[in-house]
């Protein structure tokens, strides 16, 4: 018998400060750049009365029926804030170690289904994860894989609570083709299998688990051009001289368009590596002597990859997250370091 834990985080929409990110609300943050010091996203301090105080949506009241009818003991859990949204992880904790490491016990018997109204806040979540399991480099494991920086994270289960999201804006959630079906997540989390995926780290403190999007547009909706050097391993795509529409640094495939421009190709959540593409205007010439703008997109894969701004803040969504960039950041893949229970 497993017991199971159906995990809601008090905010549905994103907010400063917000859960997984050093504050009181849930949701994962907005606001400008993460604080390498404390990992906290930028922003003014996520206030309590932001959250939710109701009781837990339908899903997840029929996720918990359907996990009670196949035997499972189940816990709902409303979090808001990171210590509340700690204290649930902590029962997927393995036995002391000889190292003094906190570890994934993989073996547990203890599962968690995520209930998430955006991917801002599954992140959420899965940045807590890391911060529990991950180790500081001068205590790294001999067991770690060579090419991680963190064990493998125990699965989790996605119960999304936007339908509209498994649609034409599709969440991270539809990409995978996850259930969504809350009899059909609870299916999977007691009966299916473990579907491990690629994480972004980023020397921010953050993580990313579909992508992100950097540019922005007017009130007109026209796109606004910046500048900054982006480097995917040792390949540049732009060295910060020349504007840029956009830049989309994916994992998954929820930047892969922007408009009816393609710019990441093939995007594969599982296959080790990021996909990184810069938009680029470029003035061309007619037969008759013509100027028009054409976009020229520039793609790389690789490990890793970083943005330098070269002048003022570059907007950008990750995992549907608003922020400002104003300083180099990197990110860099670990392979296989999450996972999805998936039927």
């Amino acid at each position: 018998m497993y017991d199971v834990v159906l995990l809601t985080l008090g905010s549905e929409r994103d907010a400063s400060g917000g859960c997984g990110g050093g504050g009181a609300c849930c949701g994962g943050a907005t606001g400008a750049d993460t604080d390498p010091a404390t990992g906290a996203d930028g922003g003014a301090p996520g206030d309590a009365d932001r959250c939710a105080t109701g009781q837990p949506r339908v899903p997840v009241l029929a996720c918990a029926d359907a996990l009670n009818a196949r035997g499972a003991r189940v816990q709902t859990v409303t979090a808001r804030s990171d210590a509340e949204i700690d204290e649930v992880l902590s029962r997927l904790d393995g036995p002391p170690r000889p190292d003094g490491l906190t570890w994934p016990d993989p073996d547990g018997k203890t599962r968690l289904v995520v209930a998430t109204a955006s991917d801002g806040q599954l992140r959420a979540v899965l940045r807590r994860l890391v911060r529990r399991y991950a180790p500081a480099p001068s205590r790294r494991p001999a067991d770690l894989p060579a090419d991680r920086t963190l064990p493998d994270l125990p699965p989790v289960a996605v119960l999304p609570l936007d339908p509209a999201r498994g649609g034409t804006h599709r969440d991270l959630a539809a990409q995978l083709g996850l259930p969504r079906d809350p009899a059909a997540v609870a299916a999977a989390v007691l009966g299916g299998t473990p579907r491990r995926l690629d994480l972004l780290r980023n020397d921010g403190g953050s993580v990313t688990l579909d992508g992100a999007l950097l540019g922005a547009a007017d009130d007109a909706g026209r796109p606004l051009q910046w500048r900054a050097r982006v480097e995917v391993d040792d390949t540049i795509l732009t060295d910060g001289d020349e504007l840029l529409l956009a830049c989309a640094i994916g994992n998954a495939g929820g930047y892969a368009m922007l408009d009816d421009v393609t710019l990441l190709a093939a995007p594969d959540p599982a296959d080790g590596q990021v996909e990184v593409a810069v938009a680029v205007p470029v003035v061309v010439r007619s037969a008759l002597g013509r100027k028009r703008v054409r976009l020229e997109v520039r793609r790389a894969r690789g490990r890793a990859v970083s943005v330098l701004p070269r002048e003022g803040k570059v907007p950008y969504l990750d995992d549907g997250v608003e922020g400002e960039l104003t300083r180099k950041r990197s990110w860099w893949i670990e392979p296989g370091a999450w996972a999805v229970w998936a039927s």
